[in-house]
């Protein structure tokens, strides 16, 4: 699976890319019909230090794209967060699919 990764106001960091992939190629696994996807991390001055490390994840499948953001304290929060979300949608197309 092909992962593109896309920096906003933040440096570049291998420790990111390394523990995105190694995340979303253990969801691959348990759901093949992933084609890409395309993460990005973007930081934001926020009112409260809870918030403004960003992660996004767009997860294309086929005829359709997933999509979940979340923002935390720190990108590792952020990732686990986002990471929830893209399994409960993936859980859910999955189970569409194997209904039809």
């Amino acid at each position: 699976m092909d992962i593109n990764f896309e920096y906003n106001n933040v440096k570049a960091s291998q420790r990111l890319e390394q523990s995105t992939t190694e995340k979303l190629n253990a969801l691959s696994e348990r759901y093949s019909f992933m084609v890409d996807a395309d993460v990005y991390f973007k930081k934001e001055n926020t009112s409260t230090d809870e918030t403004g490390m960003i992660c996004g994840m767009r997860i294309n499948i086929p005829k359709d794209r997933l999509f979940a953001e979340t923002s935390s304290s720190s990108f590792d929060k952020a990732i686990a967060e986002t990471m929830t979300e893209v399994k409960r949608q993936l859980q859910k197309k999955k189970d569409k699919m194997q209904t039809h």
